[in-house]
């Protein structure tokens, strides 16, 4: 437990063993007008749900990142979210149990962020429901080009375009389109989606109790995990306008966007950055995408996938076209994101 002669480690905490529970009973407390919390298979889901007819949308993964991804259910986006532990998958009963609680018989579609973790247990979850007769379709979500393997994955991380795809699904999914074209903006999306990131921190689990790696001073983590795996290099700190730099050549050369191509910067602090630095280096990346021929014509700034108290940020970036433009300015209205609602 922590207590005021803590040296490692500062935190608002009872038991750090029951802080996702504790965490996820707040959250419900706070926004009992979109969600509820079930604390017996740990999950949560909007409190209108099941929709009858209306394709459900579920998400989930290890705690510590939030607001993904209870903060984004709602209207517009999930239906369910299903939280594991600290930096840990959720187990496949919290994955049925929240299916077969937001299922409304269009079927539903598992959004699966690129952990071996997670997509072993949403395909057994996934698996099970199927055996109940509803119908799933697994979304795959491996935007991260730091890196092509790491610590928890074969092939890339799954990282901002979890929140870009859970938006533009969910107002396709709110609009009432059926469950394949549901699952086929979620999939557009990540396929025109490319994301990196860099830490300046590293941060402490609860359970834990010391941060999970050595940043030296005046040291960075390029390309850096939102679990704190290790990304490309360490490398001397640099100013906002030379991370920018090295964010957008990343993105945009692994894209291969078109020039005059309409795009969505999404840049996401990762716990620790204020927002007056993130707007800083958001204009710092916009000036770089408008030197690359882009046109900025949607944006997205805030800590929306954290890494606890990380600090550093990461930079998504998604190439837009006129039906996606449409599903982003659709209403939402979720704990973390809402407009127009």
């Amino acid at each position: 437990m922590a207590t005021t002669t803590d040296t490692q480690m500062r935190k608002l905490l009872n038991d750090p063993e029951a802080v996702v529970k504790e965490s996820l009973a707040g959250l419900a407390a706070a926004h009992g007008d979109l969600l509820r919390y079930d604390a017996g298979d740990q999950y949560v889901a909007r409190v209108d749900s099941p929709r009858q007819g209306k394709v459900a949308l579920i998400s989930g993964g290890g705690s510590g990142h939030e607001p993904l991804h209870g903060g984004f259910v709602g209207l517009g986006m999930l239906d369910a979210a299903c939280p594991g532990e600290v930096f840990t998958s959720p187990v496949p009963e919290q994955m049925l149990a929240a299916t077969k609680a937001v299922d409304g018989g269009a079927g539903v579609i598992h959004i699966v962020k690129n952990y071996t973790g997670d997509v072993m247990n949403f395909k057994l979850a996934a698996e099970d429901a199927a055996d109940e007769g509803i119908g799933v379709e697994s979304v795959l979500i491996d935007d991260d080009v730091a890196v092509q393997d790491s610590l928890y994955t074969a092939g890339r991380r799954g990282v901002g375009a979890t929140v870009l795809a859970e938006k533009i699904a969910g107002a396709s999914a709110e609009r009432g389109d059926d469950l394949a074209k549901v699952a086929g903006y979620a999939r557009q999306v990540n396929d025109r989606s490319r994301s990196f990131g860099v830490a300046l921190s590293s941060c402490t689990p609860p359970a834990a109790g010391k941060p999970i790696f050595d940043l030296p001073e005046g040291e960075m983590e390029v390309g850096i995990g939102i679990h704190g795996e290790p990304g490309r290099r360490r490398a001397q700190l640099g100013t906002a306008h030379d991370i920018a730099d090295i964010m957008v050549e990343a993105v945009v050369s692994d894209l291969g966007a078109a020039s005059g191509a309409k795009v969505l910067p999404f840049v996401n602090g990762m716990g620790g950055t204020p927002q007056l630095e993130l707007y800083l280096l958001y204009g710092e990346i916009e000036r770089g995408l408008r030197e690359a021929g882009l046109e900025p014509v949607r944006r997205l700034v805030g800590s929306y996938i954290t890494s606890l108290e990380m600090a550093g940020a990461s930079l998504t970036l998604l190439e837009l076209d006129d039906d996606l433009v449409e599903l982003w300015d659709a209403p939402v209205h979720t704990a973390a994101l809402r407009w127009g609602a």
